[in-house]
């Protein structure tokens, strides 16, 4: 066997017994034991101390080939700093922590300043939890209720703007065409665009299409972190909508039924949810089976 293909075995470790012995034979084996063992000092778990360069260099000269080529040497050293710094990359790589939720699904996660977020449906959070203590910042898809230790600045990224905070309780919606804020304690900032606004406890800004309002809020936590979806003045089409993704069942409902609802249904118990929707618009519901529900006009 080549000295190439033996390298590349005993990299490996793959060596046969007399392959093992052919290998220790070769002029440079001890050189390629001494890059392993020299780069395995850049992992992060392992304190190793290193030699002096006094003590290296008479390592080297004491070698039984006495005519050893410094070049070689140099060369040896330069692989040995190689592996090491790249064992040393990975080894200290950012450390990224992402969570997603799906249909009708919330997820509490504590950060590691022991903030809170709670994670509405069909929304995605991530942040370099390696680098928190500096720097508190994380990217937010969808919706999330936030619970903040008060400390450094704390930043929520979304594709429409930043909101930024040191210690205090909102929401956040990133969604679709929507960008909501809501401030439930504190002051929270929200950038967008170039633009600074202020949120007080008890106010809310909404963009959307392109359109801004800031406006005036009497709840004190979002709805949906109390199991509810809450609607004013909206279409039919979209209650319906969210009644399909929160139970996961399909609605059969009048095509012409052009009708606009405000209030409120529950989201653990699908006839209670139907009575909500269907009384208050004079509407007469029939459950099929568990994934399929149909709505009627009162008159039909």
């Amino acid at each position: 066997m080549n000295k190439e293909d033996l390298v590349k075995k005993w990299l490996n470790n793959d060596l046969s017994e007399t392959e093992s012995k052919a290998f220790d034979t070769l002029e440079d084996a001890d050189l390629y034991k001494e890059i392993i063992e020299e780069a395995q000092r850049f992992n992060g778990n392992y304190n190793a101390k290193v030699e002096s360069f006094d003590a290296l260099e008479k390592k080297l000269f004491s070698q039984k080939d006495t005519s050893t080529n410094w070049l070689k040497i140099v060369s040896s050293l330069a692989a040995i700093l190689v592996i090491g710094f790249a064992l040393f990359t990975l080894t200290n790589k950012d450390e990224i922590s992402s969570f997603k939720t799906t249909i009708a699904q919330n997820e509490t996660i504590t950060l590691p300043d022991n903030s809170t977020v709670n994670l509405n449906e069909l929304s995605e959070l991530e942040y370099v939890s390696s680098n928190w203590d500096k720097n508190r910042s994380l990217d937010l898809k969808g919706e999330a209720f936030f619970d903040v230790e008060k400390g450094k600045r704390f930043d929520v990224n979304t594709k429409f703007g930043k909101v930024s905070v040191l210690g205090t309780e909102f929401n956040v919606l990133s969604r679709d065409s929507v960008f909501r804020v809501s401030c439930y304690e504190g002051l929270v900032q929200v950038t967008y665009n170039d633009r600074d606004v202020k949120l007080p406890a008890g106010t809310e800004f909404v963009l959307s299409s392109g359109k801004s309002l800031k406006s005036n809020i009497t709840i004190t936590e979002p709805n949906w972190l109390k199991n509810m979806s809450v609607f004013e003045n909206a279409s039919f089409e979209k209650v319906i909508e969210e009644l399909e993704m929160q139970y996961k069942i399909k609605v059969q409902y009048p095509s012409n039924l052009n009708i606009k609802f405000t209030g409120a249904f529950e989201h653990d118990n699908l006839k209670n949810a139907l009575e909500s929707i269907s009384k208050p618009l004079n509407l007469t519901y029939t459950i099929q089976n568990t994934k399929e529900v149909i709505i009627s006009n009162g008159q039909d």
